[in-house]
């Protein structure tokens, strides 16, 4: 059982971004620009977008914050996005989800110019997707993508399972494991709620990406010989022994899974960290074709 280690693969995509920004800075060119909207105070988000800004500060870029109360009304949100669309120093738009329940989320996600959207979740951007063309992918399974890359994780002709069916991980997962690239060429089954004999399912899979966030939904009698198992749950769960008051979970019972796998995800320290590489590298790209248009 080897560990995908996402600690490894999201310094190796930061280091190769900070050589990229090192070199525009030498050429006295503006440096890729990320601008993050946080509304409320939510704890895990506040964790995730203060680990975004420093991810971009470590890749080089430059990145900015804007906090709104959870009461803040939508056209306020709205207004802000609105202005960030039209600043031509501002390559990546991304806004912090959940939102509170007052303001559309899909509304929000549509008002993004879909040159910015480096989450990925705009129609458009999901409209290229779903048809293989160039485009920003949701940054979760982007980093799935990214790392069985890194570990050289043969998948073509693998059958692979996806629990879950979200917009922002499992659809976008199954799609991305069934195209025509490397990694990718699996053929594919998305499972769900509904999904009647789930067990036998995964039992045929060589590779399983559980994402439906249920703590340690995926036990070890649904799980073959040697597969390929990817966690992309992030739950928090209380625990009075940490400083924190809580630890990380995963969609994947680890300590009686990870014995029976070639290859797995631990969480904390994996799919997680690759989440905001993949979010740097859309925030690259989008840079990059601003500035090549």
């Amino acid at each position: 059982m080897q560990l995908l280690d996402g600690k490894i693969v999201s310094q190796a995509v930061k280091n190769e971004l900070r050589e990229k920004t090192d070199q525009l800075k030498a050429d006295n060119k503006r440096l890729p620009h990320l601008a993050a909207i946080l509304i409320g105070n939510d704890g895990a988000s506040e964790t995730y977008v203060a680990s975004k800004i420093k991810n971009c500060e470590e890749a080089g870029f430059k990145s900015s914050m804007y906090r709104f109360n959870t009461d803040t009304n939508e056209d306020t949100i709205i207004a802000k996005i609105e202005e960030l669309n039209n600043d031509d120093e501002v390559d990546g738009i991304l806004v912090q989800l959940p939102l509170p329940k007052h303001i559309s989320e899909e509304k929000i996600i549509n008002i993004i110019d879909p040159l910015k959207d480096v989450d990925g979740f705009h129609p458009i951007s999901v409209g290229k997707l779903v048809q293989g063309l160039p485009t920003f992918i949701p940054a979760t399974p982007y980093g799935v993508m990214l790392m069985l890359e890194h570990y050289k994780i043969e998948t073509a002709g693998k059958f692979a399972v996806v629990i879950g069916r979200s917009n922002i991980v499992g659809r976008p997962m199954s799609i991305l494991l069934s195209q025509n690239t490397n990694p990718g060429n699996c053929t594919v089954t998305l499972c769900h709620s509904r999904t009647t004999n789930l067990k036998e399912i995964c039992l045929q899979a060589d590779i399983i990406v559980a994402a439906l966030g249920k703590v340690s939904f995926l036990t070890a009698d649904m799980v073959k010989e040697n597969a390929v198992v990817i966690d992309v749950g992030i739950t928090r769960v209380e625990d009075a022994t940490k400083k924190s008051g809580f630890k990380i979970k995963g969609d994947v019972d680890f300590e009686n899974v990870a014995p029976k796998c070639s290859y797995i995800t631990p969480v904390p320290g994996g799919v997680g960290l690759m989440t905001i590489a993949a979010l740097l590298k859309n925030t690259y790209h989008a840079y990059i074709q601003k500035n090549n248009s």
